[in-house]
């Protein structure tokens, strides 16, 4: 095997795998050294040139004149540092004895195994240098959140490829229930986790880490990504609920309000990405009685009583509250839980006036009354069915700029609750 074609094939793949030339060449160097190293016992009279970008590489053996005497009768004779006048005349008359003699190496005087295993061996370490900067690469990204294509699925995980064709792996525990990817899809994940097994970098991504949630309320809110908004903890359950505490120290900026954005305008596109994940976002306050109360949003709390030893926190609610506390699957009261850091159970509130607790909460209705005129209802303080009946029709229309056929159609869906 020549020499250029061993070089060659090293220049492409670092072309390809996008090693510097600088340590490229360090590589080559070393792996020579070793080889002669191996067969001279030393590599300290020789100089290596590599030159990856021309597909090259010189050795050269320097060594110097001594008279014919002590090569052949000292035992200070070295033939890797020496070579008798003799010899030298042989390579170049002019030579005497003082002067510096430097001889090329071919890598066929090495022999075809020896050139082979020189091959092998720089493809082992190219392949480890790259592995290596891989895992350096991705344990600098953590937290991050990349886009990477589907390149294969399979039951338990989907393998994905970044821009440079770097393989990564999304488990199915760490997919949102609801996620469904086929090859060639582009999937957006955070970096959850880099390790490295058997000498080859494993880097897991994830779409259900919390993680992955701020990192897109970073990308939605500049706020957030600017300082001005600090997210203080995020619980989720990823494709049904999650809740995001946020604070800002500035009393002009309303975090709630610059999350979610103009007509929810910044937190569609996070929801979208989540597969319609419900999000509350709230503000955070260190008044635990306070900060239960809003994690246990959208119901309504008579009143806490809170142990501080045991961390519990008995609320009571009117009954038409307590399935809004609870929410679908038990997952509102779960995340207001975790985010408060106490564990809540929620009781009746028997002190409330019978009136008030046969009231119903408007999003009791959703499958009779469009949402759009329950959000018109609510702008004008009712949120309740009888805090509706108790507002004339023209009371109504004034305020709602609802048509009066509607209301009549919504008085008649209200009443028929209490009939």
């Amino acid at each position: 095997m020549e020499g250029v074609n061993l070089i060659e094939s090293f220049s492409e793949f670092k072309d390809i795998k996008n090693i510097d030339r600088a340590t490229l060449m360090s590589i080559i160097e070393d792996v020579f050294r070793s080889m002669l190293i191996k067969k001279f016992g030393s590599d300290k009279n020789f100089d290596i040139i590599v030159n990856p970008d021309k597909g090259d590489i010189e050795i050269w053996k320097n060594r110097n004149i001594v008279d014919d005497e002590f090569a052949e009768d000292s035992f200070d004779y070295d033939v890797n540092r020496h070579i008798s006048l003799t010899e030298a005349k042989k390579i170049e008359p002019d030579f005497e004895i003082g002067e510096d003699v430097s001889e090329q190496v071919k890598l066929d005087d090495f022999g075809r195994r020896a050139v082979l295993a020189i091959r092998q061996n720089l493809v082992q370490k190219i392949l480890e240098l790259e592995k290596s900067e891989i895992y350096n690469k991705y344990k600098e990204r953590v937290g991050d959140v990349i886009n990477a294509e589907v390149y294969q699925v399979w039951k338990k995980e989907i393998m994905l490829l970044d821009d440079e064709g770097n393989e990564l792996i999304l488990p199915k525990t760490e997919q949102i229930p609801s996620d469904f990817f086929k090859k060639g899809d582009t999937v957006k994940a955070v970096v959850s986790k880099v390790e490295m097994k058997g000498g080859t970098p494993s880097i897991i991504v994830s779409r259900t880490s919390p993680a992955f949630l701020e990192r897109l309320f970073e990308m939605e809110v500049p706020e957030i990504f600017d300082g001005l908004i600090t997210i203080k903890k995020i619980v989720r359950e990823p494709g049904e609920r999650a809740k995001v505490a946020v604070e800002s120290y500035d009393d002009r900026i309303d975090p709630v309000g610059a999350c979610v954005g103009m007509k929810g305008s910044r937190i569609h596109g996070i929801v979208r990405e989540l597969k319609n994940e419900n999000i509350d976002v709230i503000n955070y306050t260190a008044n635990s009685t306070l900060l239960i109360q809003r994690a246990l949003s959208p119901a309504k709390v008579t009143s806490i009583k809170i142990d501080e030893e045991t961390k519990r926190a008995d609320v009571f609610l009117r009954p038409d509250q307590i399935s809004l506390a609870i929410g679908k699957g038990g997952f509102n009261i779960k995340l207001a839980g975790k985010l408060t850091g106490y564990e809540i159970d929620v009781y009746r509130d028997t002190e409330t006036s019978e009136v008030e607790s046969e009231d119903v909460d408007l999003e009791e209705f959703a499958d009779e009354i469009e949402p759009a005129i329950i959000d018109e209802l609510k702008a004008i303080g009712c949120d309740t069915a009888k805090s509706v009946l108790e507002l004339s029709t023209e009371e109504l229309k004034r305020r709602t700029g609802l048509e009066e056929e509607t209301i009549a159609d919504i008085r008649k869906v209200l009443e028929s609750e209490f009939d």
